[in-house]
């Protein structure tokens, strides 16, 4: 057995007095894309952003248990911003910066310490072709960001990402703002990256799950019911409530 790229180990949430994340335990493998569904407030999102540590910001939030990468602890061996390097996160939202295409991609690597524009020239064009964005914007690098549309600003994200050359992909329900063609396109892309990456996907959308995820975690009320296989799980759940879910009974 391979050593997985990320524990999460016996993991409680709270906000507050609120109890969000319930004695979660999960092996997460290399290269492999792990999908996060469930109803809407079932925990997913808060388990994701825990991850690289987004809930750090959140008032009042206490988290007890252990998330491994690589077995070192994220909250006691690894520093914060080597974290955010090494995991980065896309958003429901696309949040590109009101700035360049060009200066979009170059932002993280020149927060990292990298100046010398021929190096951050090869990185910018090594994250679009990885992000599938190259072609349509390699003649708008020095435009706004903010002029693309919703689907290539999504790709920006994600090669935005990409450029600081992370071990791990946090995808928070990339495809929810989007349309038919540009969903496929980044479902496409995720196939693709998983050579790279590790990545861990929340969706909404269970056909997703299905098409692009090599294991699907299903989350109900702060609980992890099952994990698994994604083709064992969507074609013989062991868990009632997961069967229930995924034939649209509740949810």
């Amino acid at each position: 057995m391979s050593t997985p790229k990320l524990s999460i180990k016996d993991v409680n949430l709270f906000y507050g007095d609120f109890h969000a994340l319930h004695g979660i335990s999960m092996d997460i493998d290399e290269n492999k894309i792990t999908s996060f569904i469930g109803p809407s407030g079932c925990g997913k999102s808060t388990l994701l952003k825990s991850i690289n540590r987004m809930n750090d910001l959140v008032e009042g939030c206490k988290i007890t248990g252990e998330f491994l990468l690589d077995n070192k602890n994220i909250y006691k061996d690894i520093e914060i911003n080597t974290l955010r390097k090494r995991v980065g996160m896309v958003f429901q939202k696309a949040n590109p910066f009101p700035m360049s295409v060009y200066d979009n991609i170059a932002f993280g690597p020149r927060t990292h310490g990298i100046k010398k524009k021929a190096e951050l020239d090869v990185i910018v064009r090594q994250a679009l072709e990885d992000a599938a964005l190259w072609d349509e914007v390699k003649d708008r690098l020095n435009k706004s960001a903010l002029g693309l549309s919703g689907g290539q600003q999504q790709r920006l994200c994600i090669a935005r990402a990409l450029a600081v050359q992370p071990e791990v992909l946090l995808m928070d329900e990339p495809t929810s703002a989007l349309d038919p063609i540009s969903t496929s396109k980044i479902e496409e892309l995720t196939l693709k990256l998983k050579k790279d990456y590790t990545i861990v996907i929340v969706t909404h959308n269970m056909q997703q799950a299905m098409r692009i995820s090599d294991k699907t975690a299903f989350f109900l009320l702060g609980d992890l019911i099952e994990y698994g296989d994604t083709e064992m799980m969507f074609s013989t759940p062991k868990e009632k409530k997961t069967e229930d879910y995924i034939t649209g009974r509740f949810g």
